[in-house]
């Protein structure tokens, strides 16, 4: 079938159609909008069925994503390091909107197993929360750290609790500690302190609501052992479907727990995997640190790898891999259950 290439931008999205050999058929460019959305959708449809294949550029496509499978296109997303060998053997020399097009067309066309676009589910809803939980966790231990300097030049010998500006119960006896005095200092020093209870208190309630969130959608997932609301909800957002993963070694591959092949010859040689998707890489290594501390299953295969000769680090590494293949089966069980309880309602609708 043919292919249409996207290349996506902030203002305009430009379509180059390239038949099932990879020879451009036709190009259109359209405003991103409602409107430009609706019309490629139109153009699209004269081609009869095809595969679209968009640049994996979300923050500027999603919606044009979403408009286009209400259509009833089958939509993939092309990762742009994919598109530089495109470009170097395409006929046309430079770079361009068009050029940028045909090459995501034609990566398409030789790529089989690219990740497809779908609807945005309350997974995304997970995502969006966690993202904003981080940053204003971020913005709390800014102001923290101000406030901590300002409470220092008011009173060296205030006793403050390590970490403790984060508990409702600190702020209200420093409020109360800190109205018995007077001065410009103290004064910011109390706009600080309220600034940090508001902070605190709209953190607590997003985590409120992630808990809700995550039992009822991964029951599996916060079963593995070390796996709390919080590092469940990172793995849920940041994974947007396990199903679109043909193993758990492709899982692995993304959250970058499985080692890079770095041999030649007969000697057989694996490296670190530095990249792959960090802030799963980050949960999974959580998961792995309290399953060490514990005395389960994660303590005792850890423990084995220490007796085999593998340094704490090797083991931690093995270990993180093995808790991938628990979470990327838990993930899939999660998501075979909300397909179950979501199919009835479908059939009736």
């Amino acid at each position: 079938m043919n292919v249409v290439g996207v290349d996506g931008h902030k203002k305009t999205h430009t379509l180059v159609t390239v038949d099932p050999l990879g020879r451009r058929l036709a190009e259109l460019t359209v405003p991103a909008t409602t409107a430009g959305h609706a019309r490629a959708c139109e153009w699209i449809a004269q081609f009869g069925q095809v595969l679209v294949a968009v640049e994996d550029c979300r923050h500027l496509t999603r919606r044009f994503e979403a408009d286009l499978l209400m259509a009833g296109n089958a939509v993939v997303r092309v990762h742009t390091r994919l598109m530089a060998g495109a470009r170097r053997s395409a006929r046309e020399r430079g770079k361009s909107d068009p050029i940028d097009a045909e090459a995501v067309a034609r990566v398409a066309l030789r790529e089989p197993d690219l990740p497809r676009a779908c609807l945005d589910g309350p997974a995304r809803d997970v995502k969006l929360i966690v993202d904003h939980r981080r940053r204003l966790v971020r913005y709390r231990t800014s102001t923290a750290n101000k406030l901590r300097w300002f409470l220092h030049e008011i009173d060296p010998e205030l006793p403050l609790p390590s970490r403790g500006l984060r508990r409702l119960c600190v702020f209200d006896a420093l409020e109360t500690t800190l109205r018995d005095k007077a001065g410009v200092i103290v004064e910011i020093a109390l706009d600080l302190v309220a600034e940090c209870r508001r902070l605190t208190e709209q953190i607590n309630t997003m985590e409120g609501r992630l808990r809700r969130l995550v039992q009822a959608l991964a029951p599996n997932l916060l079963a593995v052992p070390g796996c709390g609301v919080i590092g469940a909800a990172a793995i849920l957002g940041e994974t947007a479907g396990a199903a679109r993963f043909k193993s758990k070694d492709a899982f692995a591959h993304f959250n970058g727990t499985a080692p890079i092949p770095v041999w030649s010859s007969n000697k057989f040689r694996v490296r670190l995997n530095r990249g792959g998707n960090r802030t799963i890489n980050s949960a999974l290594h959580m998961i792995a640190v309290t399953q060490v501390r514990g005395d389960g299953e994660g303590a005792a295969y850890y423990a084995k790898q220490l007796a085999a000769g593998k340094t704490v680090k090797e083991a931690l590494r093995l270990l993180r891999r093995r808790i991938s293949d628990r979470v990327f089966r838990a993930l899939l069980a999660d998501e075979a259950t909300q397909s179950a309880v979501s199919a009835p309602v479908s059939l009736a609708a």
